[in-house]
């Protein structure tokens, strides 16, 4: 039996999707089933607040086959078999789960916002780096935000505390007056003549921040 816990940490689980994919509900306990290699095995996958697990059951012996989650088990036919398995489980996280990456306040706060205006989501473009996500104009695909979790080191500041922080562009001959590398820096990872970088701590207040990203989606605009 694999606990899911790690799977799904930093992504919330949408009930409704788990319906849509397949999943069987009983008070609020989901149950996913299919049967895989000519009708051999069959995958069991339970979700619940409580309870996150997988297994593969042996339809011939009804007995759990464990061969799946042993990292060093051989042959190519557990291979086949735990190919099969994890591509179910991959296949039901990304259909029926959304990034959860995000914590403070303000983050929560933008990332509605910019839903409820432009209804833009973030986009998570990068394996490597699932703490970076951002967001572009449908019109002309430019970014027009990004959302990072980073080390305030990266700021300059000497700490490792680890917090949100948001990219946005701003109008390059203004650029210095807003930077006082206190609530605003320079652009981490960005043009630094073009983006800006706030912390979500509340240093620069939430409606500032709307309107910081109102300024930004008009930029992207521009040729």
């Amino acid at each position: 039996m694999r606990n899911l816990s790690k799977e799904l940490k930093n992504k919330t689980i949408e009930y409704e999707k788990l319906i849509d994919y397949g999943f069987t509900e009983i008070k609020n306990h989901y149950v996913f089933e299919k049967q895989i290699q000519d009708h051999c095995f069959k995958v069991i996958v339970e979700i619940s607040k409580e309870k996150q697990m997988s297994k593969v059951i042996d339809l011939s012996t009804e007995e759990e086959f464990i061969l799946v989650d042993v990292s060093n088990s051989l042959g190519d036919f557990v291979a086949s078999v735990k190919e099969e398995y994890e591509t179910i489980l991959n296949d039901i996280l990304e259909k029926c789960t959304t990034p959860n990456i995000f914590k403070s306040k303000q983050a929560k706060e933008i990332i509605q916002y910019v839903k409820e205006k432009y209804q833009d989501d973030l986009e998570y473009l990068w394996k490597k780096f699932p703490n970076n996500a951002i967001w572009r104009n449908k019109k002309n695909k430019k970014w027009y935000g990004a959302l990072l979790v980073i080390p305030e080191s990266k700021l300059g500041i000497e700490s490792d505390k680890i917090v949100d922080v948001i990219d946005l562009r701003y109008q390059k001959e203004n650029i210095n007056k807003i930077i006082d590398n206190k609530k605003v820096f320079q652009g981490y990872h960005m043009n630094k003549n073009h983006w800006i970088t706030i912390r979500l701590d509340g240093s620069v207040n939430i409606t500032e921040t709307f309107q910081l990203i109102d300024n930004s989606y008009d930029l992207s605009l521009k040729k």
